[in-house]
């Protein structure tokens, strides 16, 4: 512990380690008590360092928690991208070199203008204030990469009463703030109403956490539904593949016949691999036959559209059969959907030239998609990890649904990591959701964000089961992050007027 709170190396080293902890606090592993370590490690680890080697400590921090949790990423580049191995891992260095920052960044500003030493529970309340707003800058800033939050290691855990209550970013607040006065409670012995203010503090959430974690927010909106999810396991090698275009066309249309009759029917994420325009016919088709079976099927395809007189492509779901509805994807994947600095990366590598790597962004407001009478909510893959985004989403829905093609991760822990964060948005909404993939995780969610139903992975199958339209907003569906944004700015605004306040009556810090 003496080396984590000192300067240098060892320190640096031994924060690149306590980074890469919450990877085993997260899916698939789960041992979410690693999660709260590694906050110790990070709070203690900045307690005595200047802004400067502040600075480099949440680096390596950041470098860690990346560095171990987001490795799925060399795969998609190296063994889909077709880049070397060289150039697949300098580009996977580079990537989280930079994405480190999100941890840097804060270390600095907490060393240099906020850390308040000399009042361990105000210090603990605005590290935790500290820790929620660099989680919810990252699920923002250019476009945001919101992975690796370690509220998701609650899911399983005592504090997931509360992801209804405020969301997964809650419970990322309630675990920094618990570590930080865990570090800090030899240091309240002395004031006895400062301590027992700290134990209140340190208590609460768990309890509410535990109290809250079986309480139904939302309520049955009608009958259960059937559901027929198709998983259709087709390599990415032919995704895209023209030659291979009528086979997966054949394989789903195949499936959907063999299956059980249901009420609703999901095809994962650009199922049909061809423009809508050039597919109506198939669709038409099926589209009469699952009205013939009183049902509706939900399909990904790529939709082409007339903006401004031009045509833009759009990754996008449609409804045929007995329901409504066409919706284009709003948060696209950087680099596998559309590519930044496009007129200087295209052609570099294959990488940067993957098929369907233009598409255009769909437009906010967007209606629901209806099926049966209902209204679900849908994701299409990277749009179910954005919490608040989600959130808007789900409010006006009876259930949920995300699409995804996850055959870029591999084997790796990346699809994993994608399900608990889709299983967490089913919690934070009370709603039941509906997971349907290329080749896996294909699931069903019930609204304690728990799977009820799967299919394996990397086979082909068809996962059958029951969802529940519910009604009712959780109050992370009606308040979002806002009530934890506007307490965490009053606890930072205090914070830095306490510390210059401090600064100006002593001696200056370093």
């Amino acid at each position: 512990m003496r080396w984590i709170t000192r300067p240098g190396w060892p320190g640096h080293l031994l924060a690149v380690a306590a980074g890469a902890l919450t990877t085993l606090a997260l899916a698939p592993f789960d041992i979410w008590p690693l999660a709260l370590l590694a906050l110790v490690l990070a709070y203690q680890g900045l307690r005595q360092l200047s802004p400067r080697q502040a600075l480099a400590r949440g680096w390596c921090y950041g470098v860690g928690v990346y560095g171990a949790g987001t490795s799925w990423i060399y795969i998609s580049i190296h063994t889909y991208g077709e880049a070397s191995v060289a150039l697949a891992g300098f580009l996977m260095l580079a990537f989280v070199a930079c994405v480190a920052w999100f941890f840097a960044l804060p270390a600095w500003l907490w060393a240099r203008w906020l850390r308040r030493n000399e009042a361990p529970l105000a210090d603990a309340l605005a590290f935790a204030a500290l820790w929620f707003t660099q989680e919810i800058f990252r699920g923002w800033f250019l476009t945001g990469f919101p992975w690796m939050y370690s509220g998701y290691s609650q899911l399983g855990g005592p504090l997931a009463g509360l992801a209804p209550v405020g969301g997964v970013w809650l419970i990322s607040f309630c675990l920094a703030l618990t570590a930080a006065l865990l570090c800090n409670l030899y240091r309240l012995r002395a004031r006895k109403p400062v301590l027992l203010a700290g134990l209140v503090l340190l208590a609460a959430p768990w309890a509410l956490g535990i109290a809250l974690k079986h309480h139904a927010w939302t309520k049955p909106a009608g009958a259960p539904l059937s559901v027929a999810a198709v998983q259709g396991n087709v390599a990415q090698s032919v995704k895209w593949d023209p030659a291979h275009v009528t086979a997966q066309l054949h394989l789903y249309r195949d499936m959907t016949l063999a299956a059980r009759r249901t009420d609703l029917i999901i095809w994962p994420e650009t199922a049909v691999p061809v423009l809508r325009d050039n597919a109506q016919g198939y669709l038409d088709m099926l589209g009469s036959l699952a009205a013939d079976r009183h049902a509706a099927l939900i399909t990904g395809v790529p939709i082409r559209q007339q903006v401004h007189d031009e045509p833009r492509y759009f990754n996008g779901i449609t409804v045929v059969g007995e329901g409504a509805g066409t919706y284009l994807k709003q948060r696209l994947v950087p680099f596998g959907e559309y590519v930044p600095l496009q007129d200087l990366l295209r052609g570099l590598i294959t990488f940067f030239d993957l098929p369907m790597s233009d598409f255009a962004r769909g437009p906010q407001g967007q209606p629901l998609l209806q099926a049966k009478g209902y209204e679900i909510a849908p994701f299409i893959c990277y749009e179910v990890v954005y919490p608040d985004f989600a959130a808007g989403m789900a409010a006006g829905s009876n259930l949920l649904l995300t699409i995804s093609n996850d055959t870029w991760f591999g084997t790796s822990i990346g699809p994993l990591q994608h399900l608990q964060m889709a299983q967490m948005r089913a919690l934070e909404a009370g709603r039941w959701m509906i997971r349907a993939t290329n080749n896996g995780v294909t699931v069903l969610v019930d609204p304690f964000g728990q799977i009820t139903a799967s299919v394996p992975q990397f086979e082909q199958a068809v996962l059958y089961g029951e969802v529940i339209p519910m009604q009712g907003l959780t109050p992370y569906l009606r308040w979002h992050s806002w009530p934890l944004m506007i307490l965490s700015a009053l606890l930072l605004g205090w914070a830095l007027l306490a510390a210059r306040k401090a600064k100006a009556a002593g001696p200056a810090r370093s």
